[in-house]
């Protein structure tokens, strides 16, 4: 005869994105792994759908700031989902909530990329009313980081020029939409002519291709001759001097990502200011947080902000095909996977 103290000790158990060693997509696996109950403070959330990030590719391959702990790494920050249970002491949530994970965590053994995980309450925050799951995983990390980067680090104003690097990327789109919202102008870069209509269409004010164009003198001319008032860079590198030489005498620029993992190059010539952005670090404040989700809540809302999606795929199954995607370079916005109904 088996107790109910016996069914208690049975450990549940999930589907979830699991690796054992680093590489390419291919290590990528789909597992069943333990799931707790909650304990105090904790929720368990079922997860509907997640986003991809650049990160979640660092980390899988060994070039994110910090390493995966093998065998049986976690992956993943960023997911919408449904309350399914709490923890003792949990007022801030209950089951049937529509949350977005923060990504306040390390991923290695709190990933989210899963049908379902446990984790502390202040991982989570409500999701943008009206949003669907699919929309609302794309949300959260790329419209807090350029909200993070531009409004509270770099203090962005009206009629600022803006030049963001990168600018088909997730991060880099919700870039674009922060900077008009913000009544600014963006003059993004890409390496091909092949995105330069899609970058207009999207609320680009003007598109710069580094791989034809000298992109010094394109901010000159594009600016009369004074240059940008900001830079938001995802590359780093070499390249980062160059991008540093297109501001105006006191321009400021935002380093957020490191996608050429070459030296930085710097010139102390500069009459600048450098920040380095890392969105883990004001995540961990619930002030920001709560700044953040009124600030992308409102512009959802309003239109101001709607997440560009590349492409959804249809199951965690196809995790390894969405990897596959990100690391193409081909895509336009944030790749997002189903996971639950």
């Amino acid at each position: 005869m088996t107790t109910d103290a016996q069914h208690k000790d049975i450990t549940a158990v999930t589907r979830a994105v699991v690796f054992d060693s680093l590489g390419g997509p291919e290590v990528l696996k789909v597992e069943e792994v333990p799931l707790p109950s909650p304990g105090p403070g904790e929720i368990q959330v079922r997860i509907e759908a997640i986003g991809l990030n650049r990160a979640d590719a660092l980390f899988r391959s060994g070039g994110y700031y910090y390493q995966a702990t093998l065998p049986g790494s976690r992956i993943g920050y960023e997911a919408a989902g449904v309350v399914e249970s709490v923890g003792e002491g949990v007022t801030a949530f209950a089951p049937g909530d529509q949350v977005l994970a923060t990504g306040g965590f390390d991923f290695g053994t709190h990933g989210v990329h899963a049908e379902r995980v446990v984790h502390p309450a202040e991982f989570w925050v409500p999701r943008p009313p009206g949003a669907d799951a699919p929309v609302a995983a794309a949300t959260w990390l790329t419209y807090t980081t350029a909200y993070g980067a531009l409004h509270e680090t770099a203090r962005i104003a009206p009629g600022d020029h803006v030049l963001i690097t990168g600018a088909s990327s997730g991060v880099g789109t919700a870039a674009i939409q922060v900077v008009r919202r913000a009544g600014a102008i963006p003059v993004v870069t890409t390496r091909g002519e092949g995105k330069r209509e899609q970058l207009l269409e999207l609320g680009a004010a003007h598109v710069i291709v580094t791989g034809t164009e000298d992109l010094v003198k394109e901010v000159r001319r594009i600016t009369g001759g004074a240059g940008a008032d900001l830079a938001f860079d995802a590359i780093g590198g070499p390249g980062f001097a160059t991008v540093g030489d297109t501001l105006k005498p006191g321009g400021t620029v935002v380093s957020y990502g490191w996608l050429d993992a070459g030296p930085i190059h710097l010139s102390f010539n500069w009459p600048h200011t450098v920040h380095t952005y890392n969105n883990g670090v004001p995540m961990a404040d619930p002030a920001f947080r709560e700044r953040a989700r009124a600030y992308m809540a409102s512009g959802l809302a309003s239109g101001a902000l709607a997440p560009v999606i590349a492409e959804t795929f249809d199951s965690l199954d196809r995790i390894q095909d969405a990897h596959r995607l990100m690391e193409s370079n081909t895509h336009t916005g944030k790749i997002v996977v189903r996971v639950t109904a």
